[in-house]
């Protein structure tokens, strides 16, 4: 008995699945974080406190990861998008003091995504949902919770205003 034409293409699909998953799972596993990289959460920020004062800090992709410098030897490093990166803090003499690779993450606390077909809708519920956006949310979701966003703040803006006249 042979099986329906329809079992072979089901098997296909599946087998396509798997190849595709891990292809995309070498893919990311070659770039998963080590023990001594500073992991950093995407729009969040972390400190790395160096062994003596910082002259000049180099990063190897500033739109991966920011750096401020706090005093000399206090720097703070924010996460602009996912991805690695490194940092190298150099001192006077333009010794290296500290050579960090830096680690762009997700925080997944809290975080729900909804997907409807290919499109994704990112909500922070910390206890209650609100849209919040993330790289590769639908761009359509994106705009509309930029624009509300950005409506909340000009009233914002314009009730201050209002109130600093009265004062």
């Amino acid at each position: 008995m042979t099986a329906p034409a329809h079992a072979s293409v089901s098997t296909r699909n599946i087998t396509r699945k798997i190849a595709a998953a891990t292809v995309i799972f070498s893919t990311f596993a070659g770039i998963a974080a080590r023990a001594e990289d500073l992991v950093v959460k995407f729009d969040q920020s972390q400190i790395i406190r160096l062994s003596r004062p910082a002259a000049e800090i180099i990063i190897g992709n500033s739109s991966i990861a920011d750096v401020a410098i706090q005093s000399g030897n206090i720097l703070v490093v924010t996460g602009k998008s996912f991805g690695i990166t490194n940092i190298i803090a150099l001192d006077t003499e333009r010794n290296v003091i500290q050579d960090q690779r830096i680690a762009v993450r997700r925080d997944e606390t809290g975080v729900v995504n909804i997907t409807k077909g290919t499109a994704r809708q990112t909500y922070a519920c910390l206890p209650q949902c609100n849209p919040t956006i993330t790289v590769g949310d639908d761009i359509t979701y994106m705009n509309m919770v930029l624009d509300a966003s950005q409506k909340k703040m000009k009233f914002s803006e314009g009730a201050n205003s209002t109130s600093d006249q009265g004062n």
